[in-house]
């Protein structure tokens, strides 16, 4: 009897591997019957797929892999061949192979394209002199951002979504910027003319000179060949030494064409409800596809439908894409933009509910249908009821509440929220309806948010239906009696912001004194470093006194950060990054005689890598003797305020940035948070100290100085808002104050200054009236208790080295305070060890480990 033989995977062949190919790929695996699938991709660029919705955050420091969305497990995980730079260059449906551009030969029993779109760029003379560009990939930024370094004019062709993203690249580069749109008003397919007119004014408030019906004629080069102009089809000339291309998208299907798939008059290839083409083994998704109800669509939501019903299908689960929402909700030049539904009113007997406030910036319209029913609408400067409106448009029923109480503002109408129907889309990005969300609460148990975006999807995409999607969630915990609980942790049944002001209003100085009052048992590793941080915020004496000491995390405790090897890194206070040369050659010697590691660090100070506990003070007093204090990169507290060279030296700086850093920096150093606060300050428009990514920022006008709040890097990058304009140096300072003092008493746990200000009920025009014009009437005892944190602030190093009680705290091993154990050594890690991380020049890192000092001496 012979044994059952296992029957071969089928090959799945992927052509594309950019948003909606890897959503394909999560979307298979997701199937029952997945693994009857070996799948391999071919992708066209040198990495795997990247959010191309944020690839503006680049500029801002978002790093090629924090925007990427493929995880390392991912393709290991499902066996996966992926083949980068390498891209399908025909195929053979007869045979069913696919040939790659390295002369692979891929044989296939489905075949899903996901070839996107290509920029277009129009056929005007001179658009392909050098110094012009389009704007699509990581290699267009970064080819962008290398000419925009020699540039002083930048020209935007095109003034749609993507061309008011490059404006805003454009700008944070230091370019004077101009937007080209040959449409009557900007972004003409999501805004009508009242949207466009206010849209279009503020950013001319921000320094863009917006051109409006009128095309570009041709580019003009200069004797060294670049560009040197632009013409424009009314006769004007714009001088300029950088042109980005961002007039519109086509669909990529030459290689449909090459092979006889049918594509439609406009560009992209033909398929049905199920995605397939007319031939039963090809699929094709995304921007490269027309779908059945003719439209090709170059959004990320509709790509991802496409790619979830042919992952479905392959999986031979029944779905269907018949069309897809064309809701937008974005922030533009820091300007909030979004339409929904039916924005333009095309229906039959539809009437238009407006509210607009020019000197605010803000627009508001609603198109309501015969029926009463919400059809669509226009949000330009104020975009907070997007989440809830956006879904009740695309349920298609009649409002529960008069139209004109969802555009009024709070204080002129009544602050009434609709309730989303079940089968309103609440996401839209993977089409999960609020009555998902209800279920996945009401019969899983579910009790969190977290937990919901985990089962539904929802709030995974592109993130504009987080606020619904929170209010949907609680509202249902209410509705089922289940207790939403904001209590810090299980010994304190208060919020962060809460027990804040009970520690400030009752003078509490201790841990103790707080949970026997107004907590239960002794506390945990979330609510002690929380309490530890208020106390220091209040100016509760130094962090490591008495039983402050006990509550502090890893780094706090030893005043230094925490590597993965074991040792820690020291990094003392370069205010605004200005140094003298005395000041570096100290922290040279200082590396050289510890063999520390040295790095110059995003926040323009020096990393100091590889000091022992025991070394610590040893080095602090190096420091500390020639001038430096602590950077405090080790706390939820104040790390740098960056800066460019400014008025001083820039031939285009019109303020002292670097004077006003470094002033800024030593004012509130040491200033304890519930999380890290970093800034900067530019000395003009040119951005270079790229201060629209911090928690504060500071840009420098030829009157004054504009004031930014609410930005942040990293994983999930965040412009911040304007807050005021053309302050002077006095009244800049005093709303600084008040307004990292306001973060520091409402925030939560662990909770940066961009998602305190979105959650923040009342947003920018709350806090500005709290900070500028005291509408809470606390501005005094704010000023007052900043004032006391720059009056008592002492260096946290040079204080532990005054003290012998604090110092027996950085001794290696009790029995022996002053020497290390002399059966332990601690030597370079071998070469022939896997180094944590490679350097730059490819060579290992020297990294600390512990070993015996036998085996040391073999």
């Amino acid at each position: 009897m012979t044994a059952p033989t296992t029957r071969p995977p089928k090959e799945l062949v992927l052509v594309g591997h950019g948003m909606a190919g890897q959503r394909f790929l999560e979307a298979l695996y997701e199937q029952p019957g997945a693994d009857a699938w070996h799948v391999t991709v071919l992708a066209e660029e040198p990495r795997p797929a990247y959010d191309r919705v944020h690839l503006t955050s680049w500029f801002a420091g978002t790093t090629a892999e924090e925007l990427s969305l493929v995880s390392a497990e991912f393709m290991a995980q499902h066996g996966i061949t992926l083949h980068l730079g390498d891209p399908a260059t025909a195929v053979d449906r007869a045979a069913r192979t696919v040939t790659s551009a390295s002369g692979r030969v891929l044989r296939y029993d489905a075949l899903v394209l996901a070839t996107g779109s290509y920029p277009f760029v129009p056929p005007v003379p001179g658009h392909d002199t050098p110094g012009c560009h389009v704007y699509r990939t990581l290699e267009d930024v970064r080819a962008i951002r290398d000419d925009a370094a020699r540039a002083r004019t930048g020209i935007v062709v095109g003034g749609g979504l993507l061309g008011l993203e490059a404006a805003g690249a454009l700008r944070a580069l230091g370019l004077d910027t101009h937007v080209v749109e040959f449409a009557p008003r900007l972004m003409a397919l999501q805004v009508d003319e009242g949207g466009g007119a206010v849209l279009r004014r503020k950013i001319e408030e921000l320094g863009v000179r917006v051109h409006t019906g009128a095309g570009t004629s041709a580019v003009a080069a200069g004797p060294d060949g670049r560009v040197r102009a632009a013409r424009l089809s009314d006769g004007t000339e714009l001088p300029a030494d950088l042109v980005v291309f961002s007039a519109g998208v086509r669909a990529r299907d030459q290689l449909a064409r090459d092979c006889g798939l049918s594509v439609g008059e406009r560009g992209g290839i033909t398929v049905d409800a199920t995605c397939r083409t007319a031939d039963p083994h090809v699929w094709a998704i995304g921007e490269c596809a027309q779908a059945v109800d003719g439209r090709v669509y170059g959004l990320v939501a509709p790509g991802y439908a496409m790619a979830e019903t042919a992952a479905r299908q392959l999986c031979q689960v029944k779905a269907e894409f018949t069309g897809a929402d064309l809701s937008t909700k974005l922030k533009l030049l820091g300007v909030d933009v979004a339409s929904f539904g039916d924005p333009h009113g095309t229906a039959e007997g539809a009437l238009d509910v407006t509210f607009a406030d020019s000197r605010s910036g803000v627009y508001k319209k609603l198109v309501i249908g015969a029926d009463g029913s919400l059809l669509g609408g226009v949000l330009v400067g104020d975009t907070e009821a997007y989440g809830v409106l956006r879904p009740l448009a695309l349920a298609g029923k009649p409002l529960t509440v008069p139209p004109e109480q969802l555009v009024l503002p709070a204080t002129q109408g009544d602050a009434v929220t609709p309730k989303l129907p079940d089968d309103a889309v609440l996401c839209s990005c993977h089409n999960v309806t609020g009555g998902a969300v209800r279920a996945a609460v009401r019969e899983q148990g579910l009790t969190d948010v977290t937990e919901v975006k985990k089962c539904t999807k929802a709030g995974t995409g592109c993130g504009s239906c987080i606020k619904t999607l929170t209010t949907v969630v609680r509202d249902e915990l209410a509705a089922s009696g289940t207790e939403v609980s904001r209590d810090l942790c299980e010994h304190f049944a208060h919020t962060r912001a809460e027990l804040y002001e009970i520690v400030r209003v009752r003078g509490i100085t201790d841990f103790t004194t707080l949970i026997d009052g107004h907590g239960t048992g002794d506390g945990c590793d979330v609510c002690k470093p929380v309490v530890a941080s208020i106390l220091a915020s209040l100016g509760n004496g130094h962090v490591l006194d008495g039983e402050q000491a006990a509550l502090q995390d890893t780094n706090d405790h030893h005043l230094a950060n925490l590597q993965r090897n074991g040792s820690y890194s020291v990094v003392p206070r370069v205010p605004g990054g200005e140094i003298t040369p005395e000041k570096l050659i100290v922290i040279g010697e200082v590396a050289r005689d510890f063999g520390l590691y040295t790095k110059i660090t995003g926040g323009q100070r020096i990393d100091l890598f590889g000091a022992r506990v025991d070394q610590l003070p040893a080095v602090w007093r190096r420091l500390v003797d020639a001038g430096f204090e602590s950077g405090h990169a080790y706390g939820k507290s104040l790390r740098t305020v960056k800066s460019c060279v400014g008025q001083t030296w820039c031939r285009y700086g019109v303020q002292d940035s670097t004077s006003l850093a470094i002033e800024l920096e030593l004012r509130y150093r040491g200033l304890r948070a519930p999380h890290k606060l970093k800034s900067a300050v530019s000395g003009c428009a040119r951005e270079c100290a790229e201060a629209q990514s911090k928690d504060f920022g500071i840009i420098a006008t030829s009157t004054g100085w504009n004031l930014y709040v609410g930005g942040n890097g990293g994983t999930s990058p965040r412009h911040a808002d304007l807050l005021a304009t053309d302050l002077d140096k006095a009244t800049l300072i005093r709303t600084i104050d008040r307004f990292l003092m306001f973060y520091i008493r409402t925030a939560d746990r662990l909770e940066r200054t961009a998602p305190w200000l979105e959650r923040l009920e009342g947003g920018l025009d709350h806090l500005r009236a709290v900070v500028l014009d005291d509408s809470l009437g606390i501005a005094a005892d704010l000023d007052a208790q900043m004032a006391r944190h720059v009056s008592g602030y002492a260096d946290e190093w040079a204080a532990v080295l005054d003290d012998p009680d604090r110092l027996r705290r950085f001794t290696s091993f009790a029995n022996a305070p002053d020497v290390p154990d002399p059966t332990v050594t601690f030597v370079p890690e071998r070469d022939q060890m896997r180094p944590a991380r490679p350097g730059e020049d490819g060579r290992p890192l020297r990294e600390l480990v512990l070993v015996s000092a036998q085996e040391a001496g073999r």
